[in-house]
């Protein structure tokens, strides 16, 4: 459950995730990359910049 966010639930190929505050987004799973436009989206929907997203993925 990384930074409080659970799957709500799934729709054929698309999971709907939210945290504790109340924020959602929605996640494509197809063997493909995300593309920078909707790895923007997301961020925007959880709000989290692009240097904080950075920061994330080099802790992981």
């Amino acid at each position: 459950m990384l930074l409080g966010f659970k799957e709500l639930r799934q729709k054929g190929s698309h999971k709907f995730f939210i945290n504790d505050k109340g924020l959602t987004t929605v996640i494509p799973v197809h063997n493909e990359d995300l593309t920078r436009g909707l790895i923007r989206k997301i961020l925007k929907d959880i709000n989290i910049t692009i240097d904080e997203y950075e920061k994330l993925k080099k802790s992981i």
